[in-house]
Formats: structure tokens, C-alpha cells, sequence
């Protein structure tokens, strides 16, 4: 026997994740991902290399099963590589029906960011760091917020059957 589940249950759900991001570092920065894409978190683990991915996704793992690509974010953010350590962690997203692992620093916390803290950030496509979505202010800190439907490059969309 089926049962429908009520639409109501549904936008209460999606009411409850808005304006929270999962605040995680690479380097000396702290980013945050809406929570709404984020899958689960699970601790770095061995890499399949994949020949002529592109340089951002840098291999793929095998999670329970599924086979999921995995970026490294300090590739996709120019920073210099290092060592993974136990806090690296992976950072399981679904965005636009692909799921992707991202590999970070660590991962500090949920913080939930009023509406009035987030603000537009410079325009800087023509630097390519359109998936900049917002700003978010937390006191005196900031946080910058990515847009996971634009994380992914064109050339990674492609190679991953995304549209």
C-alpha cells in the first residue's frame, strides 16, 4: 500500500533547512553550503584516480555502493594542496540530480543566517568565481556562501551528464 505524503509535511521541511549553511574552512577561509543540498559528511577516504577528469575532480570513491566523483576545493579555489589529515573531510552535496563529494579543510558547524545578514557579493564573474551566491555576516565575521547549482564548471557538468 502507497501513501501520499502531504505537501504540507514538505514545505515545512524545506521551511525549517532555509537559511541554514554548513560553515566549513579551506585555509584560512569559511564557506558555507546551503544545508538543503547537503547529503551527509563522512570522513576522507581513498581516492580512485580517473584519467582525464578535469583537474577540479580528482577522482571518484565508492559510498556504500554508489559511485560518487569527488572535488578537491582547494583545486577549484587555487589554493595550494596539502596533506589530508583527520579532519579532512568529504562533504556529500546533490545538486541539480548529480552527487558530488567535496573535499574540505573541516567542517565547523550549522549556523543559521538571517536573511538581513546575507548580502550580494562583488561582481567578479569575469574572475570565475561565479559560484559565489552571497555574503553572509556572522557578528564581525564573514562567511562566504557558494551556490551549489553553479559549484560544478561546464567542463564538469559535461563530463558528469549534468545539464
Amino acid at each position: 500500500m502507497t501513501k501520499a505524503i502531504n505537501p504540507e509535511l514538505i514545505d515545512d521541511f524545506e521551511d525549517s533547512q532555509k537559511g541554514k549553511f554548513l560553515i566549513f574552512s579551506v585555509g584560512n577561509e569559511m564557506y558555507g553550503i546551503e544545508i538543503q543540498y547537503v547529503t551527509e559528511i563522512v570522513g576522507i577516504q581513498p581516492v580512485t584516480e580517473v584519467p582525464e577528469f578535469p583537474e577540479n575532480i580528482i577522482g571518484v570513491i565508492n559510498l556504500r555502493g554508489k559511485i560518487i566523483p569527488v572535488m578537491d576545493v582547494r583545486l577549484r579555489f587555487k589554493k595550494p594542496l596539502r596533506k589530508y589529515d583527520s579532519r579532512t573531510c568529504i562533504i556529500v552535496i546533490d545538486s541539480k540530480a548529480t552527487t558530488v563529494g567535496l573535499i574540505v579543510d573541516s567542517v565547523s558547524e550549522v549556523l543559521e543566517i538571517q536573511e538581513e545578514d546575507i548580502v550580494s557579493p562583488p561582481d567578479m564573474k569575469s574572475c570565475g568565481s561565479s559560484y559565489l551566491k552571497a555574503i553572509g555576516r556572522i557578528g564581525n565575521d564573514i562567511k562566504l556562501l557558494l551556490d551549489c547549482e553553479r559549484f560544478l564548471g561546464d567542463e564538469e557538468k559535461e563530463l558528469l551528464n549534468v545539464n
